[in-house]
């Protein structure tokens, strides 16, 4: 049975929490302009602030290094 890409791609945080890079998502996602995937990250904080979320609770920002 093939795994699921996204299931290759999560990582856990010290505490055994799933978490996704949103550039590896961008990647699986096919996105060409990691510019234009930040657009779709803020409508799913909107979308998850519109469902009586904390927004901060499900997505926290990291400063991540991109290899030149």
């Amino acid at each position: 049975m093939k795994e699921n890409i996204f299931e290759t791609i999560k990582k856990l945080d010290n505490n055994g929490s799933e978490y996704w890079s949103s550039r590896e998502l961008a990647k699986v996602l096919e996105y060409l302009d990691y510019r234009k995937f930040l657009n779709v990250i803020d409508k799913a904080k909107i979308a998850c602030e519109n469902s009586g979320e904390v927004i901060h609770n499900h997505f926290v920002h990291k400063d991540e290094m991109v290899k030149i």
